[in-house]
């Protein structure tokens, strides 16, 4: 698929490639591969959710107690790859994280389904479950602790933001001659650079 996005703003490329995923892709355009690793260099990734991107980096919530979690508090440096098979596209960003904010982590929890809310409660992320039963009944006692009102948001419960040093954009060509084009900065408050790499 031709690309007719023609701005020097990565952020903006991002966020029109992303419009285009979205009315294309069949399920999660907004799924993307998430890297972390250890402080002593051992990487693990998984599928996450982006909730957010704008000028200050792209956003994503989990369980702070989870692996990536841990990972994150010890080592907040991460890599993220997004991969639109029905476009033939990716994009490749690595940066630094930072916890997004607690007024951020409210709003955007309050947003889910009610289901998700007490799932959030519910799940010990990342750790040994004995059986599908035992996830059931904490679903089912979270649910009459919260049956009515609001549910709040769980302390172990928040949000990422990761601030990109560098953006790649790899578009499919003919002959595996692809297009890929890299946006990197020294800093978050520095200017973009642009190259073109060799497929």
């Amino acid at each position: 698929m031709p690309d007719t996005v023609t701005t020097d703003d990565p952020i903006a490329r991002f966020e029109a490639w992303m419009a285009e995923a979205a009315a294309s892709e069949p399920n999660d355009p907004n799924a993307m591969c998430l890297a972390t690793a250890t402080p002593d260099g051992r990487p693990s990734a998984r599928m996450v959710l982006l909730k957010g991107v704008d000028a200050r980096g792209f956003v994503f919530y989990t369980n702070l107690e989870s692996r990536k979690g841990a990972e994150l508090s010890a080592n907040p440096y991460a890599a993220l790859c997004f991969h639109w098979k029905t476009l033939t596209r990716s994009v490749r960003i690595e940066g630094r994280v930072q916890p997004v904010s607690a007024e951020e982590a409210d709003a955007y929890f309050a947003s889910r389904p009610r289901g998700s809310r007490i799932g959030a409660w519910a799940s010990k992320q990342s750790r040994p479950l004995e059986s599908r039963l035992a996830l059931e009944k904490r679903v089912a006692e979270f649910g009459l602790k919260f049956a009515v009102g609001e549910i709040p948001r769980p302390p172990f419960w928040s949000g990422f933001r990761l601030v990109p040093v560098r953006i790649e954009f790899w578009r499919d060509m003919p002959f595996r001659l692809h297009e890929r084009l890299l946006f990197s900065r020294e800093g978050p408050d520095a200017p973009w650079r642009t190259e073109m790499l060799y497929p």
